[in-house]
């Protein structure tokens, strides 16, 4: 716990989201680390730790050594990170580590890809139906693509608890009312649930507004000890507690679809960081598809399980709503670059923290959880950020 306290994140930055033409994956990196360190104050000079994520592509992943010679790095501490949507939870955890043991004093966390302009949205999706979450023999030679699966979900959720397609569409209705008032967002304009249920069903029951999009972008998360931190321009950050949840490889062979490691992330984390679900002022929770943000509520114990779609009913996690979740405006609307999408959350977990939000600026914000997904429902990390 006290080295997991003893580190905090001073720098925080992005590219631009949406559609960025004639930007590669290391242009769109470059610009968002950069932004991560003007925001701390530092330079590449001060980095001595490197943390990335693979890059997807029909043919290869951009290990971190490109992009620590793309910005002239020479570091201690380097390493290709890769726990799907929870790569970015991760990310801080692992750099905490690294300060702890003295592997390195100043971390870069950096992920991002041009997931639009470069592959276009079905080649984007054809390129994630290959990234090895559907079983190679019993589930990708019929055809499943990623929506597929967690359909699957959604399906025996509603047949469960009786979840419905409109309290789906409350989720996706929040995540626009957010990022309307996010000026980086992909997607602002204002929708309804009539708008999603209207939207093309890609696959019962998700239609096209319950499923992230596909974007141009990168972000960045410079973690430094707290001691060192204090003396930079930012307020720090620190993470108060971090769990890790797996549960299976493939969708097929687990038996649970309602529920998932989140809670074993989420309890871990809370424990660590010695709160509960109710101490919490704001959650950013992984949102790549509506049904995503549902399970999690209840795994993470925000509601019981079975309640999630009520939980949601009456704008409930959207602006002005009683739990503020993922307030950026999440995958669903500001934009989902690949594997960096779930570090979007982090950076907005820390903008809340240092009251730095603007129009959505959650009142009171002393406590965020941010918890990260990855694979189908598989691989799970949960964060507990507060104050220095």
């Amino acid at each position: 716990m006290s080295g997991l306290r003893d580190a905090a994140i001073v720098g925080i930055g992005e590219s631009r989201l949406g559609r960025v033409p004639g930007m590669t994956a290391l242009d769109l990196q470059r610009e968002a680390a950069e932004a991560a360190l003007a925001d701390a104050g530092l330079s590449f000079a001060d980095v001595d730790g490197l943390l990335t994520t693979p890059v997807r592509t029909e043919s290869w992943a951009m290990p971190c050594g490109m992009v620590a010679q793309e910005f002239g790095l020479h570091p201690r501490y380097i390493a290709t990170l890769d726990v799907a949507g929870a790569s970015g939870c991760s990310m801080v955890a692992h750099a905490a580590a690294a300060l702890a043991t003295g592997q390195a004093s100043t971390v870069l966390c950096v992920a991002g890809q041009p997931g639009l302009s470069h592959h276009g949205r079905d080649s984007m999706v054809k390129t994630l139906a290959g990234a090895g979450w559907a079983h190679p023999d019993l589930e990708a030679p019929y055809g499943p693509l990623v929506p597929t699966l967690y359909a699957l979900v959604a399906q025996r959720h509603m047949r469960e608890y009786g979840t419905t397609a409109e309290q789906l569409a409350e989720v996706a209705v929040a995540m626009r009312g957010w990022a309307a008032m996010n000026p980086n967002a992909q997607k602002r304009e204002p929708i309804s649930i009539a708008d999603v249920l209207a939207s093309p069903m890609v696959t019962s029951p998700l239609h096209v507004l319950d499923c992230a999009l596909v974007s141009d972008g990168a972000v960045a998360v410079i973690v430094t000890g707290k001691d060192r931190a204090r003396d930079l321009k930012q307020r720090p950050i620190t993470p108060l507690g971090a769990g890790h949840g797996f549960s299976h490889g493939y969708i097929g062979e687990y038996q649970a679809l309602t529920s998932t490691a989140s809670a074993d992330a989420g309890r871990a984390a809370f424990a660590q960081a010695g709160v509960t679900p109710g101490d919490i002022q704001v959650a950013q929770l992984y949102d790549c598809f509506t049904i995503t943000v549902i399970v999690e509520l209840e795994d993470l114990g925000f509601c019981a399980k079975g309640e999630g779609g009520a939980f949601v009913q009456g704008g409930r996690i959207g602006p002005g709503g009683a739990l503020p979740v993922t307030t950026h405006g999440g995958l669903l609307s500001a934009g989902h670059p690949g594997l960096a999408g779930g570090m979007f959350h982090v950076v907005e977990a820390v903008r809340q923290l240092r009251g730095d939000a603007g129009s959505r600026q959650v009142d009171g914000a002393e406590l965020a959880l941010v918890h990260g997904n990855g694979g189908i429902i598989g691989l799970h990390c949960s964060l507990v950020l507060g104050r220095l």
